[in-house]
């Protein structure tokens, strides 16, 4: 799979015909970060930009709720990953009751839209969602008490979170259903066996670069028969 994955990835970087956008999104200790590392290792750094999405900045508020995911879209010859994403402001915002329900509800068509809009214009989108249960989360989070190395982990707003697992359910069900479209389709993948979610984000990513047919190009520059390059960095044709 790496290797299919590599070369797939090496082909859509030379070709820069096409754009791609891989979102993750799932409720803490999902294995967002795990998935990054893991599944998508065999990636070139070079043709690959990972962005995560915090609590929004002063500038960002000030803003409308697109502006600060747009301007992290990948360009032609780019897949570039999202850890969280827009959708965010259809679950944080809302569980949170952060901006009013009439805010939150009107911002389902306007991703859509935004998705839309990014399809058309090259780039294909690859929407994972995380799933994981609660006993799991539960298990992971004690795990990051347990071991020292993994404290930095772990926050006791954690634990306020897991008491809103219903409100974020309800969150996470809408925004699945009311924005898997066409052109940008949600994949759910099973996160409590970590070997499990890495392949199978994997195996969505390799089918979804198989589908694009990337191709490698042809050198720029006509290249004449038998052409060797000489210790002294000369250039002879036979």
């Amino acid at each position: 799979m790496e290797k299919r994955l590599a070369d797939l990835q090496e082909r859509l970087f030379a070709e820069s015909k096409h754009a791609v956008l891989v979102v993750l999104q799932g409720i803490d200790a999902s294995g967002k970060n795990g998935t990054i590392r893991h599944a998508m290792s065999a990636l070139d750094p070079s043709g690959v930009v990972v962005t995560g999405f915090r609590q929004p900045t002063e500038l960002e508020l000030a803003h409308d709720f697109l502006w600060r995911v747009h301007q992290h879209t990948p360009a032609k010859g780019e897949l570039a990953i999202f850890n969280r994403s827009h959708y965010e402001s259809v679950l944080v915002e809302r569980v949170h009751r952060l901006v009013p329900r009439r805010v939150w509800q009107r911002r389902y068509a306007t991703i859509n839209a935004f998705e839309r809009l990014l399809t058309e214009e090259g780039t294909t989108i690859v929407k994972c969602f995380l799933h994981l249960s609660k006993d799991e989360q539960a298990r992971r989070f004690q795990e990051r008490v347990d071991d020292p190395r993994k404290h930095w982990k772990f926050r006791l707003d954690d634990l306020a979170e897991r008491e809103r697992w219903n409100a974020y359910e309800a969150a996470f069900e809408d925004a699945l259903s009311r924005c898997s479209t066409p052109w940008a389709p949600w994949y759910v993948i099973p996160a409590d066996h970590r070997w499990f979610r890495n392949l199978a984000v994997a195996m969505v990513l390799a089918a979804t670069l198989e589908e694009l047919h990337p191709r490698f190009p042809p050198s720029p520059d006509p290249l004449p028969p038998g052409l060797r390059v000489t210790s002294d960095h000369a250039l002879t044709s036979e």
